[in-house]
């Protein structure tokens, strides 16, 4: 039969379109589109795989396992790649963001999570770009009109967000999860200013790893030394799915598609992900933890969305 001749097989014909089709999207779309999209959606699930994991256990020990998990399966591969070790002064840089970035910024944004919703984690946690143009006012570069205008409607939607949580703010351990998370910011912030000073060629995926590995240490040590870790057999099994989330789409493979998107695409289009991740959050933790998604948050979030794009827009044309 005809049918046995695969190009006037119906079926073969049916799948050669689908395959033709996708393959089109694809190149049309772009890989890096497709990577940014990724970390558009998975960094803001984050969120909520922390809120739920530190639920039941130490939230600091949350954060070393899943660094020290990440971090070790980020050295497995490039030591069975035998991809070079930094030198010299490489590893003073990789050391102090090891630091700055996740000993500081994702262990206490992870621990402000347990005091806060998870939404306003994220909300907070956009913040950095912010931190970035005041860093740098005080250092004395001069500031453009746009970054001025859109650091007053940043802190505008800011105020609109907190309207409904002054009276929380009299709650200890509310107060004690907004502070962290702003700490997280501005440490996140200075991590930024300084991989822009000490950009170097190394390894950008190996140097993640090593980072991430590090910064494991450093918690483990603090951890044993205040005392505030628990046994891992007691640790429940929703925290340990919570890990595996977070080490698999928040450590491995979104920063993954993070920084290849970052490689491939404009500044202005890789950054739209500081966008999005907190809509993501806050509609997720409205709808799987029962968040409050009040008027305030909306209006309050897209006016300080607007304001953070304002000053990307700024610092981004000043480059150019």
């Amino acid at each position: 039969m005809f049918w046995d001749i695969p190009f006037q097989n119906p079926i073969y014909k049916l799948r050669t379109k689908i395959k033709n089709a996708v393959s089109t999207k694809v190149n049309s779309i772009g890989l890096p589109i497709i990577a940014l999209c990724f970390v558009c959606f998975f960094w803001g699930t984050t969120w909520i795989a922390s809120k739920e994991g530190v639920k039941h256990m130490p939230a600091l020990q949350l954060a070393g396992i899943r660094q020290f998990i990440g971090g070790s399966l980020y050295l497995c591969y490039f030591l069975y790649k035998k991809t070079p070790w930094p030198k010299g002064k490489q590893w003073k840089t990789i050391v102090i963001l090891s630091i700055l970035n996740f000993v500081l910024s994702n262990g206490l944004s992870t621990w402000g999570v347990k005091y806060i919703s998870s939404g306003l984690g994220a909300i907070i946690g956009a913040l950095v770009p912010l931190w970035v143009v005041i860093i740098c006012l005080f250092r004395g570069e001069k500031l453009a009109r746009l970054a001025f205008f859109g650091l007053i409607i940043s802190f505008g939607g800011v105020c609109v967000i907190f309207y409904n949580h002054l009276s929380d703010f009299l709650i200890p351990d509310f107060r004690f999860g907004i502070i962290l998370s702003v700490m997280a910011t501005i440490t996140w912030a200075f991590g930024t200013l300084y991989t822009k000073k000490k950009a170097a060629s190394f390894n950008p995926y190996f140097s993640l790893g090593i980072q991430m590995f590090l910064s494991s240490l450093f918690i483990f040590a603090f951890n044993g030394a205040t005392g505030i870790s628990v046994s891992l057999s007691s640790i429940p099994l929703i925290s340990w799915l919570s890990i595996g989330y977070l080490v698999i789409f928040g450590s491995v493979l979104t920063f993954i598609a993070f920084i290849y998107a970052l490689q491939n695409l404009p500044a202005h289009i890789s950054s739209i992900y500081a966008y999005i991740n907190p809509i993501i959050a806050v509609l997720l933790g409205a709808i799987i933890f029962g968040e409050p998604l009040t008027m305030s948050i909306a209006i309050g979030g897209a006016v300080t969305l607007c304001g953070l794009y304002m000053v990307n827009y700024s610092i981004r044309k000043a480059k150019i």
